[in-house]
C-alpha cells in the first residue's frame, strides 16, 4: 500500500524504469518522419512507400491497444509490461537489421503492437502505485519525458543517423531498451490487479465497457474532439508556417522543439495543479475546459495571429494546453474506474489516433491549410471544452450522490474520494 497524508512522497528513481521506456516511445513515434528522406533513398523506395511504416506503428497501436489494455487489466502490469518491453527491443534490433521495406514495415509494426501492450500497462501501474496527493505529478513526469522523446530523443537519433546511418538510430532504440529492463524487473512488482467484473459479450464486451461507464464515455468523447483540434490541425502546422512567414526546413525544425517543450510544461503543469486540485477537494478535474479554451486559443494565434513572434507564442500555449490535458485524462482513466485502468488508458490513445484522422482530413478539405487549422482546429477545441464541462459537471455529481449516500446510512464506513478508492 502507498503512503497517504502529508508524509506521501513522490520517490522519482522508483519508476525509473517505466520513465526510461515512455522516453523510447516518444522517440519511437516521432523518429521515422525527419529520416524518411534517408530511409528511402537507402532502401530504394519512394518516400510515400516508406511512409508506410509511419502508418503501420500508429494504425496496429490504435487497433490493438484496447485489447492489451484489457490484458494488464486481467493478467497484471508486470506480465504485460516486461512482454511489451521485450518486444520492442525485438522490434527496433529487426528495423535496424533491415535491408528493404517489408522488414522494416513488420518490425514498425511489431513495435506499435509492443508500445500498445506496455502503454496503458505504464499508466496504469504509476495511477496504482504512485502517492495519491502526488498522482498527478507522477503521471505529468511520465508525459513530460514521452514528449522529451521528440524534444531530444529525435535530434539525437538524427544525429547519430547522420554520422553511422539511419539504422543506427534504431538500434540506439534497442540498447536503451534493454538498459530499462533490469530496472523494470527490481521496480515494476507482480502484485495483482483489481478484478475486474464480468462483463455481458466476453472479451469484446470488456474492451468496450469503458465505453459504458458515463464518466468515461464522456470523456473519451471529448478526447475525440480534442485531439481532432489538436492533432488534427498539427498535421498542417508546418505548412501554415511557411506559407505564412516562409519558415525554411531548419525553422520549422526549431519549431519542433517548441512544440515539445510546450508539451513537456503543460504535462509538469497539469500534474502539479491537478494535485492541488484535489487536495482542496475538486475531484471533477475542473482544468479541462480550461486546457480547451486555451488550446482553441493557441491554434488561432499560430493560423492568424499577426507576426511570427505571437504565431510562435500560440504554438507554445497550443501544446502546453496539449500537454496538461493529456494528464488530466490519464488521471481520470486513472480514478474513474479502477477495474478499467489499463483499458480506459489504451482507449484514450485509440480515441486520440481516430480523432487525429479526422482532423487532418477535416483540415486538408479546406483550400487553405490556415483557414482549415483556424475553422476546424479553433472550433472543434472550442467544442471540447464545452464538452468538457459536463464531464467535470458529471464528476462533481457523482461526488456529491457518493458524500449523500455515505451522509444518509447512519454508521456505515464513509465511501473514499475518487482517489482515495483507487490507491493500492
Amino acid at each position: 500500500m502507498s503512503p497517504s497524508g502529508p508524509q506521501a512522497a513522490f520517490d522519482r528513481w522508483r519508476y525509473a524504469g517505466v520513465f526510461l521506456l515512455l522516453f523510447l516511445f516518444g522517440t519511437e513515434t516521432f523518429l521515422v518522419s525527419p529520416l524518411l528522406p534517408t530511409i528511402a533513398d537507402d532502401i530504394h523506395v519512394s518516400e510515400s512507400a516508406a511512409a508506410q511504416s509511419v502508418t503501420a506503428y500508429v494504425l496496429v497501436y490504435a487497433v490493438t491497444a484496447p485489447f492489451l489494455g484489457l490484458l494488464s487489466d486481467r493478467v497484471g502490469r508486470r506480465r504485460t509490461l516486461l512482454a511489451g518491453t521485450a518486444l520492442f527491443l525485438l522490434a527496433n534490433a529487426a528495423a535496424a537489421l533491415s535491408t528493404g521495406l517489408a522488414l522494416l514495415i513488420v518490425s514498425r509494426a511489431l513495435a506499435g503492437l509492443a508500445a500498445a501492450a506496455a502503454g496503458p500497462a505504464i499508466w496504469a501501474h504509476i495511477a496504482e502505485t504512485a502517492p495519491e496527493r502526488v498522482r498527478g505529478r507522477a503521471l505529468g513526469l511520465g508525459m513530460a519525458l514521452f514528449s522529451c522523446g521528440q524534444v531530444v530523443g529525435v535530434p539525437l537519433g538524427g544525429l547519430l543517423a547522420g554520422a553511422t546511418g539511419w539504422r543506427s538510430a534504431f538500434l540506439a532504440l534497442a540498447i536503451g531498451t534493454a538498459a530499462a529492463v533490469p530496472l523494470l524487473l527490481r521496480q515494476v512488482t507482480g502484485a495483482p490487479t483489481a478484478a475486474a467484473p464480468a462483463q455481458a459479450g466476453g472479451a469484446l464486451g470488456a474492451v468496450l465497457a469503458a465505453w459504458k461507464h458515463p464518466a468515461l464515455r464522456r470523456a473519451l468523447a471529448v478526447n475525440t474532439a480534442f485531439h481532432a483540434a489538436n492533432l488534427g490541425a498539427y498535421t498542417f502546422l508546418g505548412v501554415v508556417l511557411v506559407d505564412r512567414f516562409d519558415l525554411t526546413v531548419s525553422a520549422l525544425g526549431l519549431v519542433g522543439v517548441l512544440v515539445g517543450a510546450g508539451s513537456v510544461a503543460g504535462s509538469l503543469l497539469g500534474g502539479r495543479l491537478g494535485d492541488r486540485a484535489r487536495a482542496a477537494g475538486r475531484h471533477h478535474l475542473p482544468l479541462l475546459p480550461v486546457w480547451g479554451l486555451l488550446l482553441a486559443a493557441g491554434i488561432a494565434l499560430s493560423a492568424a495571429g499577426p507576426g511570427l513572434v505571437l504565431a510562435l507564442l500560440g504554438v507554445t500555449v497550443w501544446f502546453v494546453a496539449s500537454g496538461g490535458f493529456v494528464i488530466d485524462q490519464q488521471t481520470l482513466a486513472g480514478t474513474a474506474a479502477p477495474d478499467l485502468r489499463a483499458t480506459s488508458s489504451a482507449w484514450l490513445t485509440s480515441t486520440m489516433y481516430a480523432g487525429t484522422g479526422l482532423g487532418a482530413w477535416a483540415v486538408g478539405a479546406f483550400d487553405d491549410a490556415g483557414t482549415g487549422s483556424l475553422v476546424i482546429g479553433a472550433g472543434l477545441a472550442l467544442a471540447s471544452a464545452l464538452a468538457a464541462l459536463a464531464v467535470t459537471a458529471g464528476l462533481r455529481r457523482g461526488a456529491g450522490a457518493a458524500a449523500g449516500t455515505d451522509g444518509d446510512e447512519e454508521g456505515a464506513a464513509p465511501a473514499p474520494a475518487a482517489d482515495e478508492a483507487v490507491r493500492p
